[in-house]
């Protein structure tokens, strides 16, 4: 019993640490980022305005770590009334289970596409790691209604702070089913590491140049 309770206080210690690590590479990365792609943010929402009317960042609902709920911040990608026209367009999700995807989303501005393909229309989520609401990395926040058709299994994601990219982020994106998409996540709440992060974060670099398969 002793060598259980033992290997259960290091595992205890090991995850404190990470945790505060994580939080530390979180503010900074976030602070870091947002000074230094200041030049691209201005020139996204300059271009957002210019293009359609309506506000410049799409604030929405989403659930966070442990069950808790929070108002995720993109840049708006989409005509003012989209989440009106998504009624019409339900039949056509490509994706399986409680998200939607299409890939050639009428909804999508010409700038939409652009900062989509190259995740930019994310960066504004970096507030939400400064805030402590988000992670760099970790499972994609979900919304309320999709939360509440996860099989019990899949709820294990919630035990971390939502990310601003995860493992789905650089595997595939929509070529990726509903439930595959779920087994990563689950995958990476019980192989989080530190190293894990990072080699998440600098991969997703490279979605910046250009990912054929985000929409």
């Amino acid at each position: 019993m002793e060598g259980v309770r033992e290997i259960g206080a290091q595992k205890e210690k090991s995850y404190i640490i990470y945790n505060f690590t994580k939080r530390i590479i979180d503010i900074l990365g976030s602070l870091i980022g947002l000074i230094f792609l200041s030049p691209i943010l201005l020139i996204i929402s300059i271009l957002i305005k210019l293009e359609s009317k309506g506000d410049l960042i799409f604030s929405q609902e989403r659930i966070g770590k442990d069950g808790k709920s929070f108002k995720m911040y993109k840049f708006r990608s989409m005509v003012q009334n989209a989440e009106e026209l998504k009624k019409k367009l339900e039949t056509q999700n490509e994706m399986s289970g409680p998200m939607f995807k299409m890939k050639e989303d009428p909804r999508v501005t010409r700038v939409g596409k652009f900062i989509r393909k190259t995740s930019i229309d994310e960066l504004p989520q970096l507030v939400n790691v400064l805030k402590g609401e988000m992670s760099l990395v970790g499972p994609r926040p979900s919304l309320p209604k999709e939360v509440k058709e996860f099989e019990p299994w899949m709820l294990k994601r919630l035990e971390v702070k939502p990310g601003l990219t995860c493992i789905w982020q650089v595997s595939g994106r929509n070529n990726i089913d509903f439930e595959d998409w779920m087994k990563l996540d689950i995958k990476y709440v019980n192989e989080r590491s530190t190293l894990y992060d990072l080699k998440l974060i600098f991969t997703t670099v490279f979605v910046l140049l250009g990912d054929s398969n985000a929409s």
